[in-house]
């Protein structure tokens, strides 16, 4: 026998004051003292105006680690009540062991209760929700909270490069700056945490019952776009981090995120939106009549066409005053750009009873995507 879940309570953490695009670099850092070449390209194009980083200007280090970001959202949830069920969702935690979800438990203090991890990259907190929602669906939980967080600029600092830098330049390359599948993203990525709480009872004024979540992935046609910890092979695949020499870590930037713009543009809405959505149709008999806000996870404005002429080509257009995006002032921040973007809608008094909402989350890792479906009561 399952039970309805509601999701009852959201919250997002972004740390700091907001980092303008004339600001960015500065915070972020130079590489080698000099301005990037691709930042202005890639800012007017992604149409990021804002975003957070975890990192002390004065210094330029690191204020505080992705698990207290994570327990910092956690605890702006408020007094949930006890939990059952924890579960975690990022692409970079702080460390290799132990895993994320203990770490943040760690934090918090709680006592004893279910810790779980998901890895990924942008679909890891959607993955995180998913195993909450069946934890309570099943019974086997009260109470589930769920999480996404990112520390990219952990990766993204220029200090990360110079010594990439120094080595193309012992290579006497031409043109010893960063390539631009490491730069592109540099401008694209940012700090954040985002939670909500799952129960088996709605609480007012405002909860969301979660009707279902469905996740897909494309690997077993796709190559691997977006990686880190990893460098690329003449083969097309990746040699991770243990096959390579450390020596080799710093020069060639291993742990770097780095990302297959070409492969990204060719594949990422037919991939992750297209194919699975035309799956859930026939599986669910969705309609876009069935949609009164679409949430999509968008990592650029740049997608936004794209996206729209995707669904209109489907016969499941979602006129655009029913979509909701807070990327311009919040930015790309990976798995937790889901959760910060609902706690904002949810917060902001639009969402009606009886409204639906459809969440639209792809990862450009190997291309999977997720869907989820919710009803405001």
């Amino acid at each position: 026998m399952t039970t309805e879940v509601f999701l009852t309570r959201t919250a997002a953490f972004l740390p700091f004051s907001p980092v303008s695009n004339e600001d960015i670099e500065d915070v972020l850092g130079r590489i080698g003292g000099k301005a990037s070449r691709a930042r202005r390209l890639i800012l007017r194009s992604n149409g990021i105006q804002s975003r957070h980083y975890a990192i002390d200007r004065a210094t330029g280090k690191l204020a505080m680690s992705n698990a207290q970001l994570t327990a910092a959202a956690i605890r702006a949830l408020g007094d949930t009540g006890p939990v059952d069920c924890l579960v975690t969702g990022t692409s970079l935690p702080d460390q290799l062991m132990p895993n994320h979800a203990v770490m943040v438990h760690g934090e918090l203090g709680w006592p004893r209760l279910e810790v779980v991890a998901c890895a990924g990259i942008c679909l890891a907190g959607t993955t995180a929700l998913k195993h909450a929602w069946l934890s309570v669906r099943s019974g086997d939980a009260r109470r589930a909270v769920a999480t996404g967080s990112e520390l990219a600029s952990a990766v993204m600092r220029g200090s990360r490069f110079e010594a990439e830098l120094e080595h193309r330049l012992e290579a006497l390359e031409e043109r010893p700056e960063l390539a631009f599948e490491k730069d592109f993203l540099r401008w694209m990525l940012s700090d954040g945490a985002g939670a909500v709480l799952l129960e088996r009872e709605p609480r007012g004024p405002l909860s969301l019952r979660v009707e279902w979540i469905d996740l897909s992935s494309a690997a077993h046609e796709l190559p691997v776009c977006m990686y880190a910890g990893a460098d690329k092979n003449a083969e097309g695949g990746l040699d991770g981090w243990a096959r390579t020499a450390p020596e080799d870590w710093r020069r060639e930037s291993t742990f770097a995120v780095k990302q297959d713009v070409r492969l990204l543009n060719e594949n990422i809405v037919r991939a992750t939106l297209g194919e699975p959505l035309a799956a859930i149709v026939g599986k669910r008999g969705l309609k876009a009549a069935d949609v009164d806000w679409f949430l999509p996870h968008l990592s650029s404005s740049y997608f936004v066409e794209p996206v729209s002429r995707c669904l209109e080509s489907m016969g499941f257009a979602i006129p655009r005053e029913r979509w909701f995006s807070n990327l311009a002032s919040k930015g790309n921040t990976g798995s937790a750009s889901p959760y910060i973007m609902l706690d904002e809608l949810f917060r902001s008094g639009r969402i009606e009873p009886g409204h639906k909402l459809l969440m639209f989350v792809p990862e450009s890792g190997r291309f999977s995507s997720g869907f989820i479906y919710m009803e405001a009561v």
